[in-house]
């Protein structure tokens, strides 16, 4: 029995030594990193340990939250605080309330904030576009505090109005003291509610212009030019990152809240109470990197494309087709596929079209979760009496279909 055991035991490692010979090593290299693949998929989210006190991954677009912890917990938020100021500033130049190449005159009040600063004199005259660049680069208190003021007509004016959008956004659990995010007793937010802030100021992809630039100089009309280096690094040193904005007090310690976008995805990651800026960005980088990893852009319209027929009779005689004036795309998990409704809106002022005329858009939604907003024009021209009673007739303004 032993010389048998024997004879098979090196009938074996004859049979190894034969493999090794005609199986190319690459083939063994591929069996280990299939292997490998399979175990790093199986960790998923376990994988994920995020030593900050607060962290939460969205995908804006939808605004679905992908990984969290401790979301609705309170913490000082530092210049993170920022956000609210830029979001209010960008809505002040997109309404056309203000403009860029409007002027800001900095107060003594403004130039004498301590803490991160745009090195702002008292009298100086600055453009809006150089006082969002020192908020959204430098993370000026000056700056924060100059554009309050011209918003607000005071810093305590416009702390009223960024309270007043926390209501509006569903901000909860938070509750803003002053536009800069230096410490003060009842100045607090929470994770979630920076992203709600973060994913409403994307909606003004401007501020992303500015929020993405490492540096900057601003020399016109000053003796020594202003040097203005982002404290966000990631927009460095992580690919596609383009904002939005870091903090940091003793008391907040280390924040941010930090998005990129790849091939078609944004992602957005809150950092909050991390020990060091080192831990804020390894944090905020994992979660990115993971969100980059699940999802992917799929086109659903391209540009040009006919999104619906439109028609103005019961019978359907009278009619365009509505083209789309952009690409469309929705990001779902890989390997995944949606269903979209669309929703045709025209607009309400149309006494006849005229080919290549916008006359509306279509928004696209996910169930109940509007993905994507394209404006619409037409493909011919319609002429004719009350096209507009017509419209309202047959479809009161608005057609929906799947997708």
């Amino acid at each position: 029995m032993k010389v048998k055991k024997k004879r098979l035991i090196s009938l074996f490692l004859v049979l190894i030594s034969i493999f090794q010979l005609f199986v190319p090593k690459a083939a063994i290299v591929v069996f280990a990193e299939e292997a490998a693949v399979e175990t790093s998929a199986a960790k998923d989210t376990t994988a994920i340990n995020v030593e900050a006190n607060s962290a939460l991954l969205m995908e804006p677009n939808t605004g679905k939250v992908l990984y969290e912890k401790n979301i609705h917990d309170k913490y000082a938020p530092a210049s993170v605080t920022k956000i609210m100021t830029m979001l209010l500033a960008m809505e002040a130049i997109d309404s056309g309330r203000i403009k860029l190449t409007d002027t800001i005159t900095v107060s003594e009040n403004a130039k004498k904030m301590g803490g991160s600063s745009m090195i702002l004199e008292t009298g100086e005259v600055r453009t809006v576009e150089e006082i969002i660049k020192g908020i959204a680069i430098a993370s000026g208190n000056d700056a924060a505090v100059a554009m309050a003021e011209y918003i607000g007509g005071s810093e305590e004016n416009f702390v009223v109005m960024m309270n007043k959008k926390c209501e509006e956004l569903g901000m909860k659990n938070t509750t803003f003291k002053n536009c800069t995010g230096l410490s003060a007793d009842g100045h607090l937010s929470t994770a979630y509610d920076i992203s709600l802030m973060s994913r409403e100021l994307l909606k003004h992809p401007t501020i992303l212009k500015y929020s993405s630039i490492y540096m900057e100089t601003i020399s016109e009309g000053r003796k020594t030019p202003i040097e203005l280096v982002n404290h966000n690094k990631l927009v460095r040193f992580f690919k596609g990152c383009d904002g939005l904005k870091t903090g940091f007090t003793s008391e907040a310690k280390y924040c941010i809240s930090a998005t990129a976008t790849r091939d078609g995805v944004r992602m957005l990651s809150v950092i909050m109470g991390a020990p060091t800026f080192k831990v804020r960005n390894r944090d905020a980088s994992m979660l990115m990197n993971y969100g980059f990893s699940k999802f992917e852009s799929k086109v659903i319209v391209k540009k040009d494309d006919e999104v619906d027929k439109v028609s103005f009779d019961k019978k359907g005689d009278k009619f365009l087709m509505a083209k789309s004036c952009d690409e469309v795309r929705v990001v779902v998990e890989k390997g995944g596929n949606i269903e979209t409704t669309k929703k045709i809106i025209l607009n309400d002022n149309l006494k006849e079209i005229k080919q290549g005329q916008m006359i509306g858009k279509c928004e696209f939604y996910n169930g109940d979760v509007l993905v994507g907003t394209v404006n619409i024009y037409s493909d011919r021209d319609i002429k004719g009496n009350n096209l507009i009673n017509n419209i309202k007739e047959f479809f009161t303004g608005i057609f929906e279909h799947a997708v």
